[in-house]
């Protein structure tokens, strides 16, 4: 599983990025096949770095900081290959789809080369420290506090929803060195060890049973001046930055994994006699082609945007269209899969049986998805606000 890829692009490229997939693919890492076992965070850390050295993570990011130097076409590419086959999701998302372009955008040299490589190597994990309980999706309304402390800072405060904090050796902190009154002027960024004194990591329980999600406090935390991104007044604007590219292109498979969960469905359908009349039932044959629509939409969503962004140009609020509809149809698509395959065979084959636990966990899962990344209401708003323009609401 290594050795670094031959410089190619376009379709050249989609035949590496295919055969490398189904060549390295370790045994069971695939949901839709009934020998599949969840991985261990090992695992998952050793695949994704195998990913990476195969030239299918890092893909944009300049060579100079571990990245491969490519467009974002093959970014495009490799996620369409990724997407198809049903492969875990990223352990490492945080660092490789948010820290990473922000460090990219604002970091110092120094910080680039010691941050980057680091994470695209699966040797850091990172969290993300944005939300609070008092501002989930209103960033501006953030209340932990950074406090100036000689040539550093101290951060007092507390961070809710922060996925994969108990596992992470950074947190992407982001902070208010003003008032709350001030919104969105004031905000800081940090690149905080989690290792540091005064960091206390509560996992939350969730309904599918794991405890990614956590409440992170900050008491007194002292953050040295090398950890510092950009400049005090700087942290909304990079942070809103990459948040509206994430909504757009951040795990752009969803699209095609999307798909991969569909074919699913339908293939255990078939092969168990209590579902097989299912697909020929007009009701759910005509929320199968709804759930085909939304699939298409979702590519048809990521493919200009990204050409847009070839191209030089903003895409600002857009990323809205794609977080809202892909979470509200994924949500969706899931309630469907669970009622059907939920009325199989006592006595099924092991692949529906296999199908059954995937499609239990994408329901329980599909729950936060209207909530991560910006709550469907945020989503709408922001919609309201800044694609159509429309007046403010009394």
């Amino acid at each position: 599983m290594d050795g670094m890829t031959p410089d190619l692009s376009g379709e050249a490229f989609r035949q590496h990025a295919r055969d490398w997939l189904r060549d390295n693919v370790p045994a069971g890492f695939l949901a839709d096949r009934p020998g599949y076992q969840p991985p261990n965070l090992a695992q998952c850390l050793d695949w994704e770095a195998a990913m990476h050295r195969a030239g299918l993570a890092g893909i944009t990011w300049p060579k100079a900081y571990g990245g491969h130097g490519r467009t974002l076409r093959e970014h495009l590419i490799a996620n369409q290959e990724i997407g198809r086959m049903a492969i875990p999701e990223s352990v490492g998302s945080i660092g490789k789809e948010l820290a990473g372009p922000i460090i990219l955008a604002i970091g110092t040299e120094e910080q680039k080369r010691r941050y980057l490589p680091a994470i695209l190597e699966m040797r850091e994990m990172w969290c993300q420290g944005f939300s609070e309980p008092e501002a989930g999706s209103d960033l501006a309304g953030l209340r932990t506090r950074a406090v100036k402390d000689g040539d550093g800072w101290r951060i007092t405060g507390q961070k809710i929803w922060t996925s994969g904090a108990a596992k992470a050796k950074r947190c992407l902190l982001l902070a208010r060195t003003g008032t709350v009154e001030d919104r969105h002027k004031g905000l800081a960024l940090f690149a905080v060890p989690m290792d540091t004194p005064g960091i206390r990591v509560v996992p939350i329980q969730e309904i599918n049973q794991k405890g990614s999600f956590c409440e992170v406090f900050f008491d007194d935390v002292r953050v040295e001046p090398e950890d510092t991104l950009g400049k005090p007044d700087e942290g909304w604007n990079a942070a809103i930055r990459v948040l509206s590219i994430e909504r757009a292109t951040n795990r752009m498979y969803r699209a095609w994994r999307f798909e991969n969960e569909l074919k699913h469905l339908i293939a255990a359908c078939k092969q168990d006699e209590a579902l097989r009349p299912l697909l020929e039932d007009g009701n759910y044959r005509q929320r199968i082609a709804a759930t085909v629509t939304d699939i298409e939409m979702v590519k048809g969503h990521v493919e200009p945007v990204v050409e847009a962004l070839v191209a030089g140009q903003s895409i600002g609020a857009r990323g809205s269209l794609m977080k809202l509809h892909w979470s509200e149809a994924h949500q969706r698509f899931a309630a469907l899969a669970i009622e059907m395959i939920g009325q199989a065979s006592p006595d099924a084959p092991s692949f529906v049986m296999a199908a059954q636990k995937r499609f239990q966990e994408i329901y329980l899962q599909a729950r936060a998805e209207t909530i991560y990344a910006g709550t469907t209401e945020i989503q709408l708003g922001i919609i309201a606000d800044r694609v159509l323009q429309l007046p403010k609401g009394k």
